[in-house]
């Protein structure tokens, strides 16, 4: 069983042997390259860039994708040029965002530091991305309803995905996201109006399986809170250039 340095090492000699000079460099980012995640377990998420990204460079390879997810059980890695993960800084503006804020150089030069975000786009994803979070968690509901350990379980999955948001929420006014996730609940219920215990129960059911009681009750706080947070960031940091003109009154 290969450590985890010795994994990344390997990755690293393998894509070089296979890639050669196409490939231009190989970054970890998330969870595994941030200092407090070390001597923990966390997902090894790779980003790597090739000078052609063809079908026929990414069959050379291929063989190492496979060795990575199936024999290492990790993610598939991602794949772009430089120029395309440049061009997509608009589209994936939250992704690119958390890469800069955690990620390790493993070879060639240092692709992710130096792309710049547009951060009124960064708003407009957050919101997309608060919105469709609603959207699912509505689907599941409805899917569910006389089904209290599926509802719960469906919490606990998806509030990793809401503390993420809700922390992009405060980068998108302004401010420096706390790192505790009950700070980032209090911050977010002071500038939104939204309850943050809300937050606090299901991050404690993800972390210890707390007991809940009535859990469609929860569920709707949950969504509550989700659509308080939404509504907020699109009344402050409105989108002035898509909204309707307001009809004159008669």
């Amino acid at each position: 069983m290969l450590s985890t340095e010795g994994k990344l090492t390997e990755l690293v000699n393998r894509l070089k042997e296979v890639a050669g000079d196409n490939l231009e460099s190989v970054v970890l980012y998330g969870s595994a390259a941030r200092a407090e995640a070390r001597g923990t377990y966390a997902d090894l998420n790779v980003l790597c860039t090739l000078r052609s990204a063809s079908v026929g460079e990414l069959a050379r390879v291929a063989p190492v994708v496979r060795w990575w997810c199936k024999d290492q059980r990790e993610p598939a890695p991602l794949f772009f040029t430089a120029e395309e993960l440049r061009q997509s800084a608009d589209v994936f503006a939250i992704e690119l965002l958390d890469m800069q804020k955690g990620h390790r150089v493993l070879f060639g030069r240092d692709v992710v530091a130096d792309i710049a975000v547009p951060m009124n786009l960064h708003r407009i994803q957050v919101e997309h991305d608060l919105r469709t979070l609603m959207l699912k968690l509505r689907q599941h509901f409805l899917l569910a309803t006389a089904n209290e350990a599926e509802l719960k379980a469906v919490m606990a999955k998806s509030i990793s995905s809401a503390l993420a948001l809700l922390r992009h929420t405060l980068i998108a006014y302004g401010e420096e996201p706390p790192t505790a996730p009950r700070e980032v609940f209090a911050r977010i219920a002071r500038l939104t109006g939204a309850e943050a215990a809300a937050f606090e129960t299901l991050l404690e059911v993800r972390n210890s399986d707390k007991h809940m009681d009535d859990i469609p009750r929860v569920y709707g706080r949950y969504l509550n809170a989700l659509d308080k947070v939404t509504s907020a960031l699109d009344d402050i940091l409105p989108k002035k250039e898509w909204r309707r003109a307001h009809k004159p009154s008669s």
